[in-house]
């Protein structure tokens, strides 16, 4: 059977987690993610992917914030005009040694999900010509995060927006970057090499870099006051509302029901928030206006792009931080193919000339 895309063709039977395209619903072993998420921070959430349970091993977690010294250096030593996703490739490959590959291959996965995003930061602080900071060990994952990228402690509400962010896309099935993990672990290779293989794949703008069209509508946007014009604009040009509709979900997108009643939690914390909310509302009667019956519902990507806007996060650093918190997923999906490998090897069919 040809299936261009491998659209809809079942590879990988997993336990890690489901998408319902046309029920809505998004499930982390089970269990769905509206429910789980609110009680949960990074570190739990990203073990309870890992193993099923919920108690995280904060020593790894702490452990992997500190980059060896091999790893300093190299950062130092990278162009400075690299994109930060480049850099990350080029991190997290140097911590191929014998040593890292001699921990478990859960060990490596909690390391080196620490230390991402202290290479984000790193790097991207060399960028500004700014020096580099030290994890703070009072600060949790995502409000070192912050702190690590801008030197201020993060307010509450700025690490309860990116947390929510961070927590709703660690994990979404059978992606393209989630898919390169497994194909690179099937080959029996290594956690380190699995990860670039994602990272390679989540550079990629069908893949990782969507939130950036939904940044420059509010932009245009700017104000409530001028929400209607600029979409009737759009929808007169007959060009695409960025941050609505999904090719998997049929009905609202669940990752974004949490992330708006999350913003609608903060509501006069921030006024990009604020507009994210009042647009959401005003962009879905003007589709259901000059669309009727097509069901464009709001993605992930809307409420994402309002949330880093918020907190005034480099369009630079989306697609890093969207890597940040996914590869929780590649490397659970990593440890799974692990356990029970099969090496990856679908069938091309030649369509070329044939000579004699």
């Amino acid at each position: 059977m040809f299936q261009k895309g491998l659209k809809d063709v079942v590879a990988v039977h997993t336990k890690i987690a489901s998408v319902d395209g046309d029920k809505g619903e998004l499930r982390y072993r089970g269990e769905l993610v509206d429910k789980i998420i609110p009680n949960a921070t990074f570190e739990q959430l990203s073990t309870f992917l890992w193993t099923g349970e919920k108690e995280p091993v904060s020593s790894l977690l702490k452990e992997g914030r500190v980059l060896p010294e091999h790893v300093l250096n190299l950062l130092g030593q990278l162009p400075i005009d690299l994109q930060v996703m480049d850099v990350l490739k080029v991190a997290v490959s140097a911590y191929g040694t014998p040593s890292f590959l001699g921990k478990s291959t859960y060990e490596q996965s909690v390391i080196l999900t620490a230390a991402l995003p202290v290479i984000v930061a790193f790097y991207y602080r060399r960028q500004q010509g700014l020096e580099p900071l030290s994890s703070l060990d009072n600060l949790g994952h995502t409000a070192n995060f912050l702190y690590l990228l801008t030197g201020i402690s993060p307010t509450p509400a700025q690490v309860e927006a990116l947390e929510t962010y961070l927590l709703l896309t660690m994990e979404h099935g059978l992606n393209a970057s989630t898919f390169a993990a497994r194909v690179t672990i099937s080959t029996e290779s290594d956690i380190p090499s699995a990860i670039v293989s994602a990272l390679g794949t989540m550079k990629g703008p069908l893949h990782g870099g969507a939130p950036s069209g939904v940044l420059d509508l509010l932009d245009e946007m700017q104000s409530p006051e001028g929400v209607r014009a600029v979409i009737e604009e759009k929808l007169a040009r007959g060009e695409r509302i960025m941050g609505f509709g999904h090719r998997i979900y049929k009905t609202e997108d669940p990752r974004s029901i949490v992330l708006r009643e999350k913003c609608l939690s903060l509501q006069g914390e921030d006024a990009w928030l604020d507009l994210a909310t009042f647009a959401e509302k005003e962009i879905i009667h003007l589709l259901n206006e000059h669309k009727p019956g097509r069901k464009l519902y709001t993605n992930v990507e809307f409420y994402a792009a309002a949330i880093m806007r918020a907190i005034n996060l480099d369009p630079a650093l989306f697609t890093p931080t969207f890597s940040v918190a996914r590869i929780v997923g590649w490397t659970a999906h990593a440890m799974e193919q692990a356990e029970d490998n099969t090496i990856f090897r679908p069938q091309s069919v030649y369509i070329g000339k044939t000579f004699v």
